[in-house]
Parts: C-alpha cells; structure tokens; sequence
C-alpha cells in the first residue's frame, strides 16, 4: 500500500509530503553534497586535499500533531590526502598527522531519530535531534562539516503571543568526528540550554542561559554556566533601505565539574545597512580572559564566526577580539540563477589580554542555485601576525542537492 501511495500521487511535488491514508503522511529525505577542500598551512609539510560526498536519507511519518523522524547519514571520502581528525586517534587510518585538517571523516552514523509533538507553535521533541539556537553562537549543528552534530535529548518549546520559550535537556552531544573518532564521537552529561525571548515592536529580545556539566574526561575543562541578552532588530529607512543591528552580552564561568576557577565577560555588536541588494556591514565580538582561562563555546557552530580559515576553534588563553567589515551583494535581477551572492569580509585579530595582535583574514564567497542543486565557491586567507599561530589558505568548490 505504501509503494503504490507513493508512486500514485501526481500533484505531489518533489520534497513535499506524500499522503498514505488520512491523516496519515510520509516526507521522504535524501540530501547530498559534493564537497572539494585544499588546505595550505604553513606549519605543515603537506597540502590538504578533500574529495567528500555526504549523503542523507530518512523519512519523517506525520500523523495529526505527531511525528516520528529517522535519517541516517555517511560520508565517503573520494580524494583523502587529508588528516580528518585534529586529535590523536588510535588505529584509525584517517589520522594522517602530516597534513592539514579537514574534519569532514568517512563516517556512517545514525543522525537523528526523534519522536515530536507540535501544535500552533508549541512543540515537545524526544530523541537525536538537530538543535540550533538564534545565530548558532553558543547551539548549532555544525551543518557547514560533512557529519552533522546532533543531541541525544528532550526539547521543549513553547509560543504565548510574542513570547517564545525553549528548553532542552540534553544527556549526548554526538560530534562531527563520527565512529572513528574514539571517545570523541560523543561527549555525555547534563546539559541545560534555556532560551527565551519576546518580540517588542521591532526588537527581539531574548535571555539565554546554559549550564554544562560534562562527564567525559576530554571535556571536563567545558564544564561552565554562560548567562546572557541578545537583542536584534531590523529597521527599514525606505522601501530600498534597511538597518539591521544586533547586540549581545554574556558572562562565563566555571560549573560543576569544571576544573577551573574563572569568569570572563562576552560582547557581540554587529550593524549593516542594505540598498537594494548590496549589504555593507561591520562588527565586533570578544570572548574575554580571566585567569588566563578564555571564553569557550563548545556546542556552537564554530565555523559561522572569527574566520572561515577556523584558525580559532578553541580560543587562546588570552582572550580574542576579532573586529570585522563586510560588504555583500544580492543579484536578484539575475532570473538564470536562483539566489546568487557574493560576500568579502575583513578580519582583524587580537587578543583581550596581554595586547598581542594575532593575525589577519580575508574572506569571500560565490553561492547560487539551480533548481534544487546549489553551488558554492569559497576562500579564505589567513595571515599570522607572529608565531602564535600560522598562515592558513583554504579553498572549497562545492556542489550539493535536496529532492
């Protein structure tokens, strides 16, 4: 019955939901993505170069306010004259120290199972499940890697007028690193990510707070408690003109079984302003020191923020200031292609103790989409300052579907 529901329906559309019985529906998942990566650092003798396919299928059964999710997903590297894993590895041949890393491994893995209630903006998720909170700062599923990052967890979320509300308690974090990476496929504890807000007028608002309280031994030092405000808004000047801002506060410390003893201060503060399709924007983040232990955010999709080149995953003891401008353009008079833009940003890094200047980064990027293939050209070029940290040049072509 389900061959013949599936194969029957002429209306259904590609990635739309496909009616079995009333009310009873299935929404087939498969994603693919095509990825080539070239590394140049100098600190190391050889060049990276990645050829990797990643490949997701599932399918979501919806019946009413209810669902149940299952995807799986696997990476398959074509070209592996690269180190996928940034840690030592016992007996895994895709720890090859020699070359620069590209954590994208071969992997195959269940990425998420979840069952879900949802109903007029209120939901509750159990399961292994993607979570991404506001800009993926502080929460995100790493969707820029190969193997996504998951939680093993329970989600709340709720809708009251403008205000939202959303809670999860989360005993797995399941990384990027996949079945080859040891203990580091999964770091299991207690893990409270709390997020609230409310929309006045055209500022968002919200409160955030999350308590972190690892068992693994490798994570331990990322045990903390991080309070803080976030405010964003978007104000249009004229009917081609708009302003968009964006501020953040935060402060760390130490929590549970953290061994260390600190609390340090984070501020975010970003503004743009967009005419028709060209955005010129500039900001600043610091992720402060204090006791030479820095601010850390180790469940964020760390890709997203100080430099594609990822020279700053783990932040130095010393704090880091990364002070940024941009400038970005929409072609949207080009009907050929969906979606094409282009986006250059400037990086200027520094420490938030000591007044050490790291280094320099230029970035830039060419995406657009034909039907459901998108496509995706991206560079960037770090520049060392001194010999804390070493030039790092990163190019990706990039080719990936949805159906």
């Amino acid at each position: 019955m389900v061959t013949l529901a599936l194969a029957t329906p002429a209306h259904a559309q590609p990635g739309d939901p496909v009616k079995i019985s009333d009310p009873l529906t299935i929404d087939p998942i498969v994603e693919g993505r095509l990825r080539y990566e070239h590394v140049d650092q100098d600190s190391l003798n050889l060049d990276a170069d990645a050829v990797t396919m990643r490949l997701r299928a599932g399918a979501e059964l919806r019946s009413g306010n209810f669902s149940v999710l299952a995807e799986g997903e696997g990476t398959l590297a074509l070209d592996d004259n690269y180190n996928a894993f940034p840690f030592a590895v016992p007996r895994s041949s895709q720890r090859r120290p020699g070359y620069s890393v590209v954590p994208d491994p071969q992997n195959v893995e269940l990425n998420r199972l979840q069952l879900a209630y949802r109903n007029n903006g209120n939901a509750l998720t159990l399961g292994r499940q993607r979570i991404n909170h506001d800009d993926q700062r502080w929460v995100g599923s790493v969707g820029w890697r190969q193997n996504e990052q998951t939680f093993d967890a329970v989600r709340g979320e709720g809708k009251l007028g403008p205000v939202v509300l959303d809670a999860t308690y989360a005993w797995s974090q399941r990384t990027i690193f996949g079945e080859d990476a040891g203990p580091r496929q999964a770091y299991d504890g207690n893990l409270f990510l709390l997020n609230g807000g409310v929309k006045a007028g055209p500022v968002q608002v919200k409160a955030f707070a999350y308590l972190l309280d690892f068992d693994d031994p490798l994570q331990l030092v990322n045990s903390t408690q991080t309070f803080g405000l976030r405010a964003q808004t978007v104000l249009p000047v004229t009917p081609k003109v708009k302003i968009d801002l964006l501020g953040s506060y935060a402060r760390q410390s130490d929590w549970k079984s953290s061994p260390r003893d600190y609390a340090a201060n984070y501020g975010y503060a970003e503004g743009g302003v967009t005419v028709s399709g060209l955005r010129l924007g500039g900001g600043w983040e610091m992720l402060g020191s204090n006791r030479n232990v820095s601010v850390q955010t180790p469940l964020a999709t760390l890709h997203k923020f100080n430099g594609w080149a990822d020279v700053f995953l783990t932040n130095p003891a010393q704090g880091l200031q990364d002070a940024w401008g941009s400038v970005g353009y929409s072609f949207s008079q080009v009907k050929a292609v969906q979606g094409l833009n282009t986006q250059v940003i400037y990086h200027q890094f520094d420490s938030d103790k000591g007044g050490i200047e790291f280094g320099t980064e230029w970035d830039a990027q060419v995406a657009f989409k034909v039907g459901r293939y998108g496509f995706l050209a991206k560079y960037a070029n770090y520049q060392a300052a001194n010999a804390r940290t070493a030039d790092k040049e990163i190019l990706w072509l990039q080719a990936e579907f949805a159906l």
